[in-house]
């Protein structure tokens, strides 16, 4: 009997899951070993099910780098949570007889990875090949995690149109950018797209974050914006941070669902609607009129095909994660540093303070960030400044004394 590799995938879907799929069935196939496909993640091996796995040939897998989605399709499942559930997937395993094991997903599958190869004790080789579009893990050299350079490419073409929707009928978009961590995703796609102004949670502290902040950021924008004679514009806003609004100032963030591995569900926050409806009737209040539309852009970027960097990066993932295990390796994160395929253990990428998968953030102190922040509209410290607030206060229907109390705090 031929020894078996297993590929499963993990967590939301991401442009070039195919392409690792793909890779690495050819490759594993090319040295004589038989690809079990496992379906939806973890799912059904966490019940104990074998029935939701089918050999992969070559054949299945040629031509499926270049399409979206997932043929594995995936699931958030976190078998980590119960032991009996991580018993089910270790017994399944071994049943099936899979001796090499292969995950795709993000840094909760990651983390689920690493537990399988530990509880294995050697009897299954495990490796894990990064995926999300966030970009929030923390690989060497500045790399990007496969899947989010399609991503913002798509999404800086959507905020673009967008931008030019708003310049034609005179209005503003809150476009909320998926990243529930860090916000390279929204920054990637403001910045790269002209974009007036684009927040993330990164800019501010440690902890929970004012609403009434964020809306005082964003009002701000659109009357400077007024003073200089144009009524549009576009916001690109990172969603991580309604994950970290104060529930005193939402009491929607009270009673939130989360999913398998704790998060809050943000796509049941109406993120884009609340702030929308704050920032439209503080200018209300004020007899001025603002046209705003709220928009979320994620899943149109998730199940995208991928753009030739990710069909690349994808098959030199997927290669390198089958030349891994069958090398002998076992327990390590195939990342591609430098022009090489190189595994970083488990171990290594662990946060001792939370146990799970570091994460990469935003760096604010980087110059990369200082000079995005060069070309956003927003409210800057001279604004202030008596020889520059009159202009501004007119344009918000305030006097310079109400002005300065209410944007005071957001530069």
């Amino acid at each position: 009997m031929k020894e078996r590799l297993a590929i499963v995938v993990g967590g939301g879907p991401a442009p070039g899951i195919n392409g690792v799929i793909s890779a690495a069935t050819i490759a594993a196939v090319n040295e004589g070993k038989e690809v079990i496909r496992i379906l939806e993640g973890f799912k059904w091996l966490s019940k104990g099910s074998k029935d939701k796995v089918k050999a992969l040939a070559i054949d299945d897998v040629t031509r499926i780098h270049s399409t979206g989605g997932s043929i594995l399709r995936t699931s958030r499942e976190n078998p980590t949570k119960d032991p009996k559930k991580m018993q089910n997937v270790l017994t399944a395993l071994n049943e099936l007889g899979i001796k090499y094991l292969l995950t795709i997903g993000g840094d909760d599958t990651a983390y689920s990875a690493s537990v399988v190869e530990k509880e294995a004790k050697g009897r299954i080789a495990v490796a894990h090949v990064p995926k999300t579009i966030d970009n929030d893990l923390p690989l060497p050299g500045g790399m990007p995690t496969f899947g989010f350079e399609t991503a913002r490419h798509l999404g800086v073409r959507l905020v673009q149109n967008l931008m030019e929707d708003a310049k034609t009928t005179g209005r503003w978009y809150f476009v909320i950018a998926m990243g529930r961590t860090a916000g390279h995703l929204a920054l990637g796609m403001g910045k790269a797209a002209g974009a007036t102004l684009t927040l993330i949670a990164e800019e501010f502290p440690d902890g929970k974050i004012s609403l009434q902040q964020v809306c005082g950021i964003l009002e701000a924008a659109i009357i400077k914006r007024l003073a200089s004679g144009k009524n549009h514009g576009v916001a690109v806003i990172a969603e991580g941070i309604a994950e970290r609004l104060n529930p005193d100032e939402l009491e929607i963030l009270k009673d939130i669902e989360r999913d398998e591995h704790g998060h809050i569900k943000l796509a049941e926050i109406p993120f884009e609607k609340i702030l929308r409806e704050r920032v439209k009737a503080s200018f209300d209040k004020r007899g001025i009129k603002v046209n705003i539309i709220g928009k979320s852009i994620g899943y149109e970027l998730r199940a995208e095909p991928p753009i030739p960097f990710d069909a690349e990066y994808t098959r030199n993932l997927g290669y390198g994660g089958v030349r891994f295990l069958l090398n002998g390796g076992s327990g390590a994160m195939i990342i591609y540093d430098g022009g090489r395929l190189t595994p970083i253990q488990f171990k290594d990428m662990i946060d001792p303070k939370t146990g799970k998968t570091r994460i990469r953030l935003v760096d604010i102190k980087s110059e990369s960030y200082t000079i995005a922040k060069k070309y956003m509209i927003r409210l800057e410290k001279e604004d202030l400044e008596d020889k520059n607030i009159k202009s501004l206060a007119e344009a918000g229907k305030m006097t310079a004394e109400e002005f300065r109390k209410r944007f005071s705090d957001i530069v």
